[in-house]
C-alpha cells in the first residue's frame, strides 16, 4: 500500500515523487529535480527568502570567553548560547510520497559548507513514508541548517539548499509489529 492513494495514471500507481504543499500552491515553487543524468539526489530549493544568522553571535562567543577564564556559567548563559546555536528549519514547500519500505534521505549540498558555511547539524535528515500528508504540517520538508560562517547568510527563494535521495530500508526478522501511527510533523516520531 502506498501513502498517496490519489496518485493514479491510467491504472498505474505512482510509487514515489514530490508535490507542493497546499499552503504554497500559488507560490510558483519548482519540484525537486536531478541536475545530471547520473545524479542520485533531487535538488530542493528554498520556498522563501530565509535569513540564517551566524553562530558567532555575542551570546555564543561570550560562553567561550567565560570558559577560557574558568568562570562558572549560569543557566541563563547556557540558555543564551543554546538559543544562538539552535538550527533553523528552512522551508521547501515540498512534500514527498513513497512506498512504505522507503525513506527520503536529506543531505546537504556539497558546496554549502565550503562556500556559505552552512551545515546540517544532524548530518542527514530522514523523511519517513508516513510523514507524507501528516496532520501537523501536511508533510512539508524542511532542511535543518546552521550557519557556521562569520557572516549572516540570506538564502533566496528558489536557491538550492539540499538534496533528497530515495532509499529502501530493511527490518529485522523478529521485529515486534509496530502499530503506532504518526500524529505530528517535523521530529514527531522521537521522544
Amino acid at each position: 500500500m502506498y501513502h498517496n492513494q490519489n496518485k493514479k495514471e491510467v491504472g498505474f500507481m505512482h510509487q514515489r515523487g514530490f508535490e507542493i504543499v497546499t499552503k504554497d500552491q500559488n507560490a510558483q515553487l519548482a519540484l525537486p529535480q536531478r541536475q545530471t543524468a547520473h545524479a542520485a539526489g533531487y535538488d530542493f530549493e528554498a520556498a522563501e527568502d530565509f535569513l540564517l544568522p551566524s553562530i558567532w553571535k555575542l551570546d555564543f562567543v561570550r560562553i567561550f570567553h567565560l570558559l577560557r577564564k574558568e568562570q562558572t556559567l549560569t543557566d541563563e548563559d547556557y540558555m543564551a548560547a543554546t538559543k544562538t546555536l539552535k538550527p533553523l528549519l528552512v522551508p521547501t514547500g515540498i512534500k514527498a510520497y513513497m512506498p512504505d519500505n522507503e525513506f527520503l534521505m536529506l543531505a546537504n549540498r556539497s558546496s554549502n559548507p565550503l562556500k556559505k558555511g552552512l551545515v546540517l547539524p544532524n548530518g542527514v535528515g530522514i523523511v519517513d513514508a508516513d510523514y507524507y500528508n501528516n496532520p501537523a504540517n501536511e508533510g512539508e520538508i524542511f532542511f535543518q541548517l546552521v550557519n557556521m560562517g562569520v557572516r549572516d547568510v540570506t538564502i533566496k527563494k528558489g536557491e538550492r539548499i539540499g538534496q533528497g535521495i530515495f532509499m529502501p530500508y530493511l527490518t529485522v526478522d523478529d521485529e515486534t509489529t509496530v502499530t503506532t501511527e504518526r500524529t505530528g510533523g517535523f521530529g514527531s516520531s522521537g521522544r
